[in-house]
C-alpha cells in the first residue's frame, strides 16, 4: 500500500512538473501562426482575475511604466488578456509588414489606421515609381512587451515594443541588388499603438501609429 501511495505522489509530481514546462513559464512572446487581422483583439479572460497575476502569467509581458494603464484597460474592457494581445500583435506585426513589402495595399486597409496607410501607400507609390522591389524577410521576433497602455475616452491605445531581426533586400526592376542582404539580418526596434473602441462591437485593433523605439 505504501509502495503505491509513493507512485501516485511521483506521478502527480511528475504530471504537476510537465504542466509547469508548458504553462508556468508562458511569456507571451510564443509565435503564432499568421491567420487574419482577427487574431489582434484581446480573447477573453475571467473577468475576476486580478491584472498583476495576469501580468505575471504573460511573464510580465508589460513594463512597469505601462502597469496602470493595463489595469485601466481591462477594468474597461474584463476580456482584455495581455497574452492572447500580444500574440495577436505579433501576428499584425508580420502580416503588416508583408503586406508593406509586397505593395499590398487592400491588405494594409483592414489593419492600420487611415493616417498610417497613407503613410505606408505613399513609400509604396515612391517605391513603384523608382522601379524598385523590397525582397524583405521577418527574420524571428526576439521581444514583444507592452510599453504604455492607456484608455483615452472609449478607446483603449496600447504601445508594443518589437524588437526583430529582418533580413533586407531592395532590388531594381531587372532584379539586381540595389541595398541590403538575406544573409546578414538586421535588428529593429519598433514602437507600434494598436487601437480599439471598447464602445464598439467590433473586436478588432487598427495600427494607428508607428515610431522607432
Amino acid at each position: 500500500m505504501t509502495v503505491e501511495i509513493v507512485l501516485l505522489a511521483m506521478v502527480a509530481l511528475f504530471v504537476g512538473l510537465r504542466l509547469y514546462a508548458v504553462l508556468g513559464r508562458r511569456t507571451g512572446h510564443e509565435q503564432q501562426p499568421v491567420t487574419r487581422p482577427e487574431a489582434v483583439p484581446g480573447a477573453t479572460a475571467p473577468a475576476a482575475e486580478p491584472a498583476r497575476d495576469r501580468g505575471e502569467a504573460a511573464g510580465m509581458a508589460f513594463e512597469e511604466s505601462a502597469a496602470a494603464g493595463v489595469r485601466q484597460v481591462i477594468a474597461a474592457d474584463p476580456s482584455f488578456d495581455v497574452a492572447r494581445f500580444l500574440e495577436g500583435a505579433q501576428a499584425a506585426y508580420r502580416m503588416i509588414l508583408e503586406a508593406f513589402w509586397k505593395g499590398d495595399r487592400e491588405e494594409l486597409r483592414a489593419l492600420v489606421a487611415d493616417d498610417v496607410r497613407e503613410s505606408f501607400e505613399a513609400a509604396i507609390t515612391q517605391r513603384e515609381a523608382d522601379g524598385h522591389v523590397l525582397n524583405n524577410r521577418l527574420v524571428a521576433i526576439e521581444r514583444a512587451v507592452i510599453e504604455r497602455a492607456e484608455l483615452v475616452g472609449h478607446d483603449a491605445r496600447v504601445t508594443v515594443r518589437f524588437d526583430a531581426d529582418i533580413a533586407a533586400v531592395t532590388r531594381d526592376k531587372d532584379g539586381g541588388v540595389v541595398a541590403g542582404s538575406l544573409t546578414d539580418a538586421v535588428e529593429t526596434h519598433d514602437l507600434w499603438t494598436f487601437q480599439r473602441s471598447l464602445a464598439s462591437d467590433d473586436p478588432n485593433w487598427l495600427l494607428v501609429e508607428t515610431d522607432e523605439a
